[in-house]
């Protein structure tokens, strides 16, 4: 069994791995973990290896190989690729807030600590690709940058999904993808921001 350290090395590995098609450096992962020793991961990557887990080619600077093993899972009665459904989020006005030998861990994709599904309902964002019905998958935060798309709640009440714009006065504007439907602009201290999505995903039977 590997140590929760360990597992995390190993899962940011394979990540890694998935995004960009090589390893990374012992640096990106002790980044990815908040620590600053180069030798703390370098015992880590040594475990994985004597585990069985990994390769390492010691004359390459990025010679990190997964082995054809099953990803380590925590100690859960939970299913690590499950995410909480909370409630739905309103796409329209706001509604009332509540061939290759190789496989695909969707837990690299979507899975990580703050993250929450919402289940669409309305058509305001279709122009950018998100139907009612959809589901999209939100990181939990307080603040967001113009443009991104965010759960916002409206007078600690209402939620709706749209795109955030902020203006020089506090104000903000959220905006539908969708030319039907108008902006609206709210003083900021009727908008508190939930979270920005960072995918989605739907079903067709």
């Amino acid at each position: 069994m590997l140590t929760d350290r360990q597992r995390q090395t190993l899962n940011f590995i394979r990540s890694y791995l998935g995004e960009n098609g090589y390893a990374p450096k012992l640096k990106e992962i002790a980044d990815h973990l908040g620590i600053t020793s180069r030798g703390t991961v370098h015992r880590y990557i040594r475990a994985l290896e004597d585990g069985g887990h990994i390769t390492v080619m010691r004359d390459h600077a990025r010679g990190i190989k997964l082995k054809d093993t099953e990803p380590e899972r925590p100690d859960s009665p939970e299913d690590e690729a499950a995410l909480p459904l909370l409630g739905r989020i309103a796409a329209g006005l706001p509604i009332e807030a509540i061939e290759h030998n190789e496989t695909i861990n969707l837990n690299d994709f979507f899975v990580r600590p703050g993250r929450f599904v919402l289940r669409v309902q309305g058509d305001s964002m279709i122009e950018d690709g998100i139907f009612d019905g959809d589901m999209v998958i939100v990181e939990s935060s307080s603040t967001a940058r113009d443009n991104e798309i965010v759960v916002a709640l409206i007078d600690r009440e209402e939620a709706t999904l749209k795109r955030l714009q902020n203006h020089g006065d506090g104000s903000i504007t959220l905006m539908p993808a969708n030319a039907s439907m108008q902006p609206f602009r709210y003083s900021a201290e009727r908008v508190q921001i939930q979270g920005i999505v960072v995918g989605q995903f739907r079903t067709y039977q």
